[in-house]
């Protein structure tokens, strides 16, 4: 029996360039020919990019999309079977339903020979399949030993009808999953443990890349029949690579890097990919002297390259001197642009503006914090005009408990297109903040050992004791139980979390990396009793 040569295809697509994503495609089918391959499998979705959403309401993408497969078939290298991720109409549709399946096409000497249709379609969290797919039917496709399958119809459960227990019993030898899994903390344990229940050698190919809050890791491995992994792709970067599945041996591969270095380099990847997909050369963000603004200017630098940052340090009579001299420290050690605007003048004149006004409308309220949203504003104001200046996009630097708490300030220090830290809890900033710096030695003292403040407002501090306060609201946004919990305090927690769901409305994008993020997977409703 000859060896089983087959290659994974770690590809960075992008939604709707259909072209681009062929010419892509085909690059790596030739450069798997080259390496002696006999199958190649590339990402689910790989064709359209992913997830295409309602793109797939179009039918003229859809129609686009199935010439755009047509294409690669006719580009293929003689010899080679590839499994290619994209889209195939059902022969039937439903009014008001595009009618699709999420498939793999099976080329094979120049023309589409059959079609892997994904059978189980998830409906959680930032999937929605339902919405564009049907699922496929339960028949299966076994060539030279070769089962594939399309990511969930991986998750083994057991049962004799699945999808990966259903290609066991058809004859194959080896499973070959095709996936676009987003990255998630504990995302790449989980896919090994999948493969690992299957009994039989898996290769699993995973997308790399980032589409709006999603960023795709790659991390893409080949298992043996004891679940063991004995290869793996880089996560974060392109790669296409040939094993021989049938003669798996050797040991296993190293352990995958550190929390914070795949968190990291989630961060990097999402805001790059962000930038570049969308045209975007620069970027600018508010530099305050705190924990929060220097990871995010720390990853800016490694996204986009120091040149093409812009920090910007805003103080009033409220910052202390530090604040504004870590900042320029920061910037230097970095290698990023930074400048200082004093923001006192404007804030203050605009509050003298406004005082006989507000006061015309009625007393103040308890806890009024006119003066200080106005400082967070005039801010915002300083930096948008820096990005229309240089054309540059605006980070956000609020972190995911501020956004959960609602402790911000809309149209003033929650502006900002995309959120970089807004799935990091407060203690997750401080804990890439150590690790990126014990590595650069780049963060000033100061910045991490200073009591967080917003500084606003004299001898201001954070109220919260964030390593209590974190992991408490963060349970709460994952609907994880924490016993230890006082009943009252709870209750007041998720009422204030509830009250501040408008803001998050209307916050930048957030970069996905816990199991449930603030964005499209979190649709609670502002108006609500509970």
């Amino acid at each position: 029996m000859r060896p089983m040569r087959v290659a994974l295809a770690q590809l960075n697509p992008r939604v709707g360039d259909l072209a681009r994503n062929a010419a892509l495609v085909v690059e790596a089918l030739r450069a798997a020919h080259a390496q002696g391959a006999a199958h190649v499998v590339t990402p689910e979705l790989v064709l359209t990019g992913a997830p295409p959403r309602d793109l797939l309401l179009d039918d003229r993408f859809v129609d686009d999309a199935l010439a755009a497969i047509g294409t690669v078939a006719e580009r293929s290298p003689p010899g080679l079977t590839a499994y290619v991720g994209t889209i195939a109409r059902a022969s039937s549709r439903t009014p008001g339903h595009p009618g699709l399946y999420n498939a793999l096409a099976v080329i094979r000497d120049g023309r589409v020979v059959d079609t892997i249709r994904k059978q189980l379609l998830p409906a959680y969290d930032v999937f929605h399949e339902p919405r564009w797919f049907v699922p496929g039917g339960g028949g299966t496709l076994v060539r030279d030993g070769l089962g594939p399958l399309v990511c969930e119809d991986l998750w083994d459960d057991g049962h004799p009808t699945h999808p990966g227990a259903a290609l066991r019993a058809s004859g194959a030898r080896v499973l070959a999953c095709a996936a676009a899994s987003p990255f998630r903390w504990d995302a790449y344990p989980q896919r090994v443990a999948h493969a690992a229940r299957q009994g039989v050698p898996v290769a699993y190919v995973n997308l790399v890349g980032a589409q709006d809050e999603l960023v795709f890791d790659g991390g893409s491995f080949v298992t043996d029949a004891h679940g063991r992994v004995l290869h793996r792709l880089p996560f974060f970067e392109e790669a296409v690579e040939t094993f021989e599945l049938d003669t798996l041996d050797g040991d296993e591969a190293p352990a995958p890097p550190s929390r914070e270095e795949l968190g990291f380099g989630a961060l990097v990847l999402g805001l790059r990919d962000f930038a570049r997909k969308n045209g975007v050369r620069r970027a600018v963000l508010g530099l305050s002297g705190g924990v929060d603004s220097a990871l995010v200017a720390c990853i800016a630098k490694e996204a986009l390259g120091g040149a093409n940052v812009l920090g910007v340090a805003m103080p009033t009579r409220y910052n202390d001197p530090r604040s504004t001299s870590c900042a320029r420290e920061l910037g230097e050690a970095l290698g990023i642009q930074v400048e200082v605007f004093p923001v006192e003048a404007m804030a203050s004149s605009t509050s003298e503006a406004l005082g006989p006004w507000l006061d015309s409308l009625g007393a103040a309220r308890p806890g009024d914090t006119s003066h200080e949203n106005i400082q967070a504003r005039v801010r915002a104001m300083v930096l948008l005009a820096a990005v229309n200046r240089t054309g540059g996009l605006l980070l956000n630097t609020s972190n995911k408990t501020e956004l959960s708490l609602g402790y911000g300030t809309l149209h003033g220090d929650l502006a900002g297109t995309l959120s970089v830290i807004g799935d990091l809890t407060k203690p997750e900033v401080y804990a890439l903040a150590r690790w990126y710096d014990a590595a650069h030695g780049v963060i000033p003292a100061f910045v991490m050992e200073r009591p967080p403040s917003a500084e606003l407002r004299e001898h201001q501090v954070d109220p919260f004791d964030y390593p209590v306060v974190a992991p408490r609201v963060e349970s709460l946004v994952q609907g994880a139980p924490l016993p230890d919990w006082d009943p009252a305090d709870r209750a007041a927690t998720e009422r204030t979390v509830r009250l501040a769901e408008h803001k998050r409305w209307q916050s930048g994008v957030v970069l996905k990396v816990s199991e449930r993020a603030f964005g499209t997977g979190r649709m609670m409703p502002i108006t609500r009793v509970r």
